[in-house]
Formats: structure tokens, sequence, C-alpha cells
């Protein structure tokens, strides 16, 4: 199904991810995926005896419709203090296709019966 919605990836410091999908969902989003990672920008290069530690990351996914975005946007950044150095990064990514998203045809859009690609 093409689409005009987007995608706001944050990355943000271990403990945080819960605060900014909070944020997202306060602001429109009508939900959000939280996943592990980790990372290491330039201020967060840490080391312990020499050895370097790689910070754990939560990167949060959030799918948004375009009316919505930017009030998203500004809630994960306030929320997440992405204005401060080393907090995190939070960006928009446009989504072509997307499939399996059921409360997109409760919007009165199509329905999936007559959905073929």
């Amino acid at each position: 199904m093409e689409t005009e919605t987007s995608l706001i990836v944050t990355i943000v410091n271990k403990g945080w991810g819960d605060t900014v999908l909070e944020a997202s969902m306060k602001a429109g989003a009508e939900g959000g995926t939280i996943l592990l990672g980790r990372g290491v920008g330039i201020h967060e290069k840490r080391t312990i005896m020499g050895i370097c530690i790689e910070p754990e990351k939560e990167v949060v996914l959030s799918v948004t419709y375009p009316d919505k975005k930017e009030a998203i946007l500004q809630e994960i950044v306030r929320a997440a203090e992405l204005e401060k150095p080393g907090t995190g990064i939070a960006f928009v990514v446009p989504i072509e296709k997307m499939v399996g998203v059921v409360h997109l045809f409760h919007q009165g859009s199509e329905s999936p019966a007559g959905e073929s690609d």
C-alpha cells in the first residue's frame, strides 16, 4: 500500500526509550517499537583501564501521518532533551510502501479485501 506516512527514528541512551515512546504517543503517535543497540558518538568515548566501552542505546521507531509528524518530533526532542549534546538523535524517513497495518483501513481509506499490489 503506497502511503504518505513517515518513520521517526530516535536513538537515545539506554533507559530513555520509554520516555521517547510516551512522548510520541502523547503528541499523537499510535504506538512504537523500542529496539536495543550499541554505538559510540563523539561525546561518548569512554574507557575503563584502556578498554573502550560501547554505550547501550535504545532505538525508538514510530510510524506517523503527515499532519502529526512535526508535533511528535518536537515532543520527542523536548522529552528526551535532544538539544543537549550526547543525549541522542532523531530523524524522519519517508515510507514509500507499508503493509500489515490494520488501523490504516479503519480510517476509511480502502478495504483490505480490495487491496492488490
